[in-house]
């Protein structure tokens, strides 16, 4: 990929154009701000490790541990929320939602095997 001078000279929070839009990905599992937090605090721990081993690896367990820990969060709503819009529903007059529930079912279980 080439480096787009003018791209680059854009606002960040400039609206994109149609055929600059990227096609929408799956939901990131855990919010931009907690994996920020996560990324930076093993971050740190990588750049202190010559300095302190023993406190690096605490820190980056310490990393580790917030980030299952958002992640079973995570899962947890996502699961609610999925079960919520199919449970209760009659299943003849309902058959395109619970076509979808289950590809998002698909779709998150097939990310889980994943990682």
């Amino acid at each position: 990929m080439m480096y787009d001078q003018n791209r680059a000279q854009q606002p960040a929070d400039r609206t994109r154009g149609p055929a600059e839009r990227r096609t929408p990905g799956p939901e990131p599992l855990l919010p931009t701000d907690e994996q920020d937090k996560i990324v930076q605090s093993l971050r740190h721990a990588l750049n202190t490790f010559a300095d302190t081993p023993r406190e690096a690896l605490e820190e980056a367990e310490s990393a580790y541990d917030e980030a299952t820990a958002q992640l079973v969060i995570a899962l947890a709503e996502r699961r609610r929320l999925l079960r919520a819009g199919w449970q209760d529903r009659d299943p003849e007059a309902q058959s395109d939602g619970l076509r979808l529930a289950l590809r998002q079912y698909r779709e998150i279980t097939q990310r889980l095997l994943h990682i």
